[in-house]
């Protein structure tokens, strides 16, 4: 039977993760997501995921962001139009050497993951005329990479911020790039191989640039002074609203939820996410005016965009601070699937011209 997109397609059985659309709630290995991100770090959580100690996904990490000067050379010789998420890609592809995939499918994973960071935040500082930040040893992960983006060590605020909005992006069930991640490597490829299929896969609008698009909106809206006028016209001219709908989710995205609070709790930047929080509603209403019975809801795009803007992360590093998060569900889906391996070979259906 025929399926457009593969839309209700059952094509693994895995432990990772649930989502339940219908009552919008997300688990990651059985406990909800306000369960997980309550007291918890990336670390911790990736360790979860992964099923391993933290106190190897803490050792493993920071020995991932030991890259050596090979790698950020080959970053100076890459053409400076060439995109960040390119750029990331790119060089994550180097990482399947020989003496890396001798390492088990565990410490592979925790590698990749340690690597991508420092390869995010150099790429973004060279494309800015800046030299890269190297690691800090003694700074954990998510404040790490706000150290190697800013060259300033984040204030506690700023980094729990972000670490929870990685925590709530790590893992999302089958989507695109876990999909692709997946596929890549039931051919028994390797994890780098993977990783770089999924970061093909985010770079595309559909999947890994809404934060983007948010912040548009917002300012717009600020700009206009009507959160009623902006979204009036862009219904009633078939325009897309940024942040809202969801594949899944008929109600709304429990990322989202918990995302809120984290921004209730920052603090920063009160006239902004006083803005987000007003037109969130406002835009709910009138989805429901000019959508009936869609559901259409917040998702975690809007409030994402929101965390993002507070701390000042620029939008160029929207997608690829996504994907750093994502390296966690996406290696801990390749690994599930070399264990209980199936290469994926659907069928088509030929068409006459």
């Amino acid at each position: 039977m025929y399926t457009r997109g593969l839309k209700g397609v059952v094509a693994v059985e895995t432990r990772i993760s649930s989502v339940d659309g219908e009552n919008g709630v997300l688990r990651y290995r059985g406990k909800t997501i306000e369960e997980v991100v309550h007291g918890g770090t990336f670390e911790s959580v990736a360790a979860f995921l992964w099923g391993v100690e933290k106190e190897d996904v803490e050792f493993s990490l920071r020995e991932g962001r030991q890259l050596g000067t090979a790698r950020i050379d080959f970053l100076r010789q890459v053409p400076r139009e060439v995109s960040l998420m390119d750029q990331v890609r790119t060089v994550m592809s180097t990482l399947g050497t020989p003496t890396f995939l001798q390492k088990s499918l565990a410490e592979q994973a925790m590698l990749l993951t340690g690597a991508i960071p420092v390869i995010t935040a150099a790429a973004y500082r060279m494309t800015k005329g800046r030299a890269p930040v190297a690691p800090d040893p003694e700074l954990p992960y998510v404040a790490n990479y706000l150290y190697m983006i800013t060259g300033k060590k984040p204030t506690e605020t700023s980094a729990k911020a972000l670490e929870t909005y990685l925590i709530t992006t790590m893992e999302h069930g089958m989507n695109a790039s876990t999909f692709a991640a997946r596929v890549t490597v039931s051919s028994e490829s390797d994890l780098p191989s993977g990783l770089v299929s999924a970061l093909g896969t985010m770079k595309g609008p559909l999947h890994g640039g809404a934060p983007s698009g948010v912040l548009a909106l917002l300012d717009e809206i600020q700009e206009v002074g009507s959160v009623e006028a902006v979204i009036q016209k862009k219904l009633e001219t078939g325009e897309r609203i940024m942040g809202f709908g969801h594949r899944v989710y008929k109600t709304e995205d429990p990322r989202s939820l918990v995302l809120r609070y984290a921004c209730e709790r920052l603090g920063a930047e009160e006239a902004w996410l006083a803005l987000a929080v007003k037109a969130e509603a406002e835009i709910i209403r009138l989805l429901d005016q000019y959508k009936p019975g869609r559901r259409l809801y917040t998702n975690v795009e809007y409030y994402a965009a929101a965390i993002m803007k507070s701390i000042d992360m620029s939008p160029e590093l929207f997608t690829p601070t996504f994907s750093v998060a994502r390296t966690v569900g996406w290696t801990a889906h390749m690994v599930e699937q070399l264990k209980e391996n199936m290469i994926f070979r659907p069928e088509s259906v030929y068409i006459e011209d």
